[in-house]
């Protein structure tokens, strides 16, 4: 008999992608020179390419950064780019350039941690096989700080309202959210900051279960289009009471947005070292890195 493997590690829950988070920014000058210039990400050249929004691909997912008056996600976005070096001597050389602002940058053993220029939490890891698989370039987690005592509470609303695997480890409800992917609500003490409004958007497989299970208890806050709905209240389901607010916009499989190719560019790629055939950059790593 061949080797013996626990397969269940390869289940996936109802959600299956993370796809994007977005926040709004007043100025789209230094959220360029964050995403792109800093981080090293790929505005999509296909969609929102005016002055008023900016999408930024990493690997499958992205940011959306509409225009309007700045939101700060209540916790950390973790990234995952190729090569630490380049990453810190693109966030020197943009750092003059965001004096003023709230960016700022850090690096710690295994991750570099950055802030946008007005507060918002980066996450930065290097290729990491055991912890995000096959992963070289996206997204693979958001960790919001949720109010002591919650993290059971959310782990049984994903559980049952959206079908999804989540478990509590330790002090965090961790939620499978697709392949190398998940959304993670860590207790936090203290004061929670005030929702702003920001959201984040997965896709799912039974579209219309969850949307019963939602509607059933009122918790459908946009009915959007046939192959979109949104909520925002997580609730304690024995009791009503709302245990975190995060807009989730719903995507269904079948979204004419579902799983389009994303231009990823090679950020150390430039003018004066171009090279042919090193433009752009593989979300994942090759088979047996």
């Amino acid at each position: 008999m061949g080797a013996q493997y626990d397969r269940s590690e390869e289940n996936l829950g109802n959600i299956v992608a993370l796809e994007h988070i977005n926040v709004l920014v007043p100025d789209q000058r230094p959220a360029t020179l964050f995403y792109m210039a800093g981080l090293g990400l790929t505005r999509d050249p296909y969609l929102m390419a005016s002055v008023t929004n900016m999408w930024a691909n990493c690997g499958k997912s992205q940011f959306h950064t509409p225009h309007g008056a700045p939101q700060v996600l209540r916790g950390t976005v973790g990234i995952v780019l190729p090569s630490r070096d380049e990453l810190l001597d693109r966030l020197k050389k943009v750092k003059p350039h965001l004096k003023g602002t709230a960016f700022s940058y850090k690096a710690k053993n295994d991750h570099v941690d950055t802030t946008c220029p007005w507060g918002n939490r980066i996450r930065v890891h290097e290729p990491d096989r055991k912890r995000f698989g096959r992963m070289q370039l996206g997204m693979p987690y958001i960790e919001f700080d949720v109010p002591n005592g919650t993290a059971r509470g959310i782990a049984r609303f994903y559980n049952e309202i959206m079908a999804t695997p989540a478990k509590v480890k330790g002090d965090a409800a961790h939620v499978s959210a697709g392949p190398n992917q998940e959304m993670i609500f860590r207790e936090k003490k203290g004061k929670q900051a005030k929702y702003d409004g920001h959201h984040v958007a997965i896709y799912i497989a039974d579209f219309s279960g969850p949307y019963d299970r939602l509607a059933e208890r009122g918790l459908i806050s946009r009915e959007t289009d046939q192959y979109e709905y949104r909520f925002q209240d997580i609730i304690d389901l024995d009791t009503g009471k709302v245990l975190f607010v995060i807009e989730h916009e719903v995507r269904s499989m079948t979204h004419p947005l579902a799983f389009r190719p994303l231009v990823n560019r090679n950020p150390n790629q430039s003018n004066t070292n171009f090279a042919a055939g090193h433009e752009t950059t593989s979300w994942s790593l090759p088979t047996g890195a």
